[in-house]
């Protein structure tokens, strides 16, 4: 049976005394359909825990002091990252994994022998399993923030370990600054058409930064097998990222949508919709889009 989407992450520190956090950390009792989208604080790392690693992986969260930090919400574990930490598992590791509106099996998100680039990451999930789980090289990016750079290179040193990895085998992993659509830093311009896969989880909430990831997803892209996985909740609503797909944006960047649908918590699966009306807010937190992203074909195109 599947499991829930959030069962694999637990709080670990010390007792909380704010009463916001027991507010938070009760809403699963007090509305017992509410799914939390977002996990942790600066006060407590979380464990996240899968049946095929030798040990929980130890994610720590960033404490952001500046304002501008904390407008990237990146001190925060998002749903989107455990999807796509859960579905590189599963393709890694050829664990059965129902992905049929998607058209795609568990071997479509198979990470082994790959290079593999995260940006805006975060906590770095997706990538820490990609690492642990047979990659080949794997470059974990965010914004250039001292705050959050540090939080991640962290997360690498403590989990991205060959004791955490059921193959002992490790992929190396950098951490490097990087904002999304600058192209010209020394980064960027030595990584050009290198990553077979490029992760991008829950970061379609600001609808004007879409063309700057479009082009840092192109840009990073190696070839036409190469892969783009994003994903996202639809916590912010569908309006806000929905634009991300639209075919002429993403052929003003050179790609075009494989494959598109929509998965719940709970594993359930439906199609891909642009407009779903409105939405009820507790409802459209379950859900999260999927959407895999390649070069555009040279038909597409002329098409």
């Amino acid at each position: 049976m599947q499991m829930a989407l959030t069962s694999r992450i637990a709080l670990h520190g010390p007792p909380t005394s704010d009463p916001e956090d027991f507010f938070g950390s009760a809403l699963g009792v007090i509305f017992p359909d509410d799914v939390t989208n977002q996990h942790g604080d600066a006060d407590h790392s979380l464990l996240y825990t899968s049946p095929h690693l030798p040990r929980p992986l130890h994610i720590a969260l960033a404490d952001p002091h500046r304002e501008n930090d904390r407008k990237l919400f990146s001190h925060y574990l998002w749903n989107a990252s455990l999807l796509l930490a859960e579905f590189v598992e599963a393709g890694t590791l050829r664990i059965p994994l129902d992905l049929g509106l998607g058209r795609l099996g568990p071997s479509d998100f198979d990470a082994t022998g790959l290079t593999c680039l995260e940006v805006g990451a975060g906590t770095a999930l997706p990538s820490l399993m990609s690492a642990l789980l047979g990659a080949k090289d794997v470059v974990v990016t965010d914004y250039p923030s001292d705050t959050v750079l540090s939080t991640l290179r962290k997360n690498v040193k403590v989990n991205a370990k060959p004791e955490n990895s059921p193959s002992s085998i490790l992929a190396p992993v950098t951490v490097e600054g990087h904002s999304w659509g600058e192209l010209d830093t020394p980064f960027a311009t030595a990584n050009r058409n290198r990553f077979d896969r490029v992760f991008v989880c829950d970061c379609l909430w600001m609808p004007w930064q879409h063309a700057n990831l479009h082009k840092s997803i192109a840009w990073f892209l190696k070839d036409a097998s190469a892969r783009a996985w994003v994903i996202a909740g639809f916590h912010t609503g569908r309006q806000k990222m929905s634009g991300f797909f639209e075919d002429e944006v993403l052929a003003e960047a050179g790609l075009e949508l494989e494959s598109i649908w929509e998965r719940d918590c709970d594993g359930v699966e439906r199609e891909w919709v642009w407009d779903r009306g409105q939405e009820d807010v507790s409802e459209r937190k379950r859900w999260l889009v999927v959407g895999v992203l390649r070069r555009r074909t040279s038909s597409a195109i002329e098409g």
